[in-house]
């Protein structure tokens, strides 16, 4: 199991990183990404904890640390730059907060987040198939979400992503201990966004490849 989207108490998740990572480790992931919510003022505050953090745990646990940052109701125009500041940071995982229909995100986040060259673009609402090539161009997952309301458009997303070529993740969004999928509740996401189980494990493959170029 992995998963590419999750919050600590750093942004507004529940638990510290040795808690939240212990207990995925008792799921039985590989990797976890703490990616909490940020824009310009908090991105030098949060990255380097969460560098810290795996820094600290990662010799102890199975599951890894991914240490990122969910860029979150940013300007569009920010995207670039902060992007690239969070890379600098020690990001590994950069997710874009994307147009999902249950907030008032501005409108050209999506596209901002890929042309800004995001690692995964969360929620993404209704992406239009423009948008879905270009995360295919450039190789961006668009997010399957497990969190209520975000998850409402999964079946749009995946029909956009399977037309343009697009890879996916399925992610928790979690923001407390009773978020975290399990291996189970992941599939569901995915079948129940309209895929089958030989797509859902393309969608494990994309996030594993994922995961080891960013650790390479």
């Amino acid at each position: 199991m992995i998963d590419l989207h999750t919050h600590s108490l750093f942004s507004d998740g529940e638990l510290v990183p040795a808690e939240h990572l212990r207990r995925v480790e008792i799921l039985g992931y590989s990797y976890i990404a703490i990616t909490d919510h940020a824009d310009s003022s908090n991105l030098d505050f949060i990255i380097p904890r969460i560098v810290q953090a795996a820094a600290d745990l990662n010799k102890y646990s199975k599951t890894q640390l991914l240490p990122g940052i969910e860029l979150t109701h940013v300007p569009p125009e920010q995207f670039a730059e902060l992007t690239r500041r969070a890379r600098e940071l020690g990001a590994k995982i950069v997710v874009g907060h994307g147009e999902t229909p249950v907030e008032p995100v501005r409108p050209g986040t999506n596209r901002a987040s890929l042309e800004a060259g995001v690692d995964v673009l969360a929620h993404p609402g209704f992406i239009t198939l423009e948008e879905a090539k270009l995360a295919a161009d450039k190789g961006i997952l668009l997010e399957l979400s497990g969190r209520r309301g975000h998850s409402l458009t999964n079946g749009h997303v995946t029909k956009m992503a399977l037309a343009a070529g697009a890879g996916m993740a399925v992610n928790a969004d979690a923001h407390g201990p009773g978020d975290f999928l399990t291996a189970k509740m992941a599939e569901m996401v995915a079948l129940g966004a309209g895929l089958s189980p030989e797509e859902y494990a393309r969608i494990r493959a994309n996030m594993a490849a994922l995961v080891a170029r960013v650790t390479a």
